[in-house]
């Protein structure tokens, strides 16, 4: 039975998803102690989190960028919130999903079960350079591993798909909304200056150029 952490201060919602969780077979998890929040989720190490950003002591976007330096537990924000900047923040710390509350119980379970679907498919990987791009896990793999976001991702596989081809930004914005990832243009600049401070990190200087009113060359 696969695990899903509740990260919820308000009881009734969080007994809410659990009841609506472990109906669907799944073994819903209240997380009750907000005092050292991170060290309990990678201690219960569940299989998926559904994560509110107003929760006490820490403000739910920071635990998740806590949380990505450590794992790659996928994740689902649940908030009460409507703004774009939210969203936008949610998805570039590394999120997997969004839900705003109310949630569609329905539309929850089918996030749920599509992201849990995508974390158990077989490993397959890119040689780049010296690194090993794991689309299934979100990871680069050199003398160290690099976690990106669901975005940044989907971002280097289509740039991959096209090495030393330009792509346009038209077309990396249709491969995010393709896969269902609502994305601005502001927001597309920030993942590809993300996704190019972690390539360098992995050891790849200026790995992708700027080709002015063309798009982006990965070298």
């Amino acid at each position: 039975m696969q695990k899903i952490l509740i990260v919820e201060d308000d009881l009734t919602i969080s007994t809410e998803l659990k009841e609506m969780l472990d109906t669907a077979s799944f073994e819903g998890i209240i997380l009750k102690d907000f005092d050292n929040s991170l060290n309990e989720i990678l201690e219960i190490n569940p299989d998926l989190i559904l994560l509110d950003i107003n929760i006490p002591k820490i403000n739910g976007q920071i635990l998740l960028k806590e949380l990505r330096k450590q794992t790659n537990i996928p994740v689902i924000m649940v908030t009460s919130r409507k703004s774009e900047v939210d969203e936008v923040l949610s998805m570039s710390y590394g999120a997997d999903d969004y839900v705003t509350k109310p949630y569609n119980p329905t539309l929850l379970l089918l996030k749920i079960n599509a992201i849990l679907k995508r974390a158990n498919k077989p490993i397959n990987f890119i040689n780049y350079h010296n690194l090993k791009v794991i689309p299934a896990k979100g990871i680069i793999k050199g003398k160290e591993e690099i976690i990106l976001t669901k975005n940044e991702m989907i971002i280097l596989g289509t740039l991959l798909n096209n090495l030393g081809n330009i792509v346009s930004r038209d077309t990396l914005m249709t491969e995010l909304w393709n896969n269902k990832e609502y994305i601005n243009d502001n927001a597309l600049s920030v993942n590809i200056n993300r996704l190019r401070h972690k390539l360098k990190e992995a050891g790849i200087e200026n790995a992708i150029e700027t080709r002015k009113g063309q798009g982006y060359i990965l070298k």
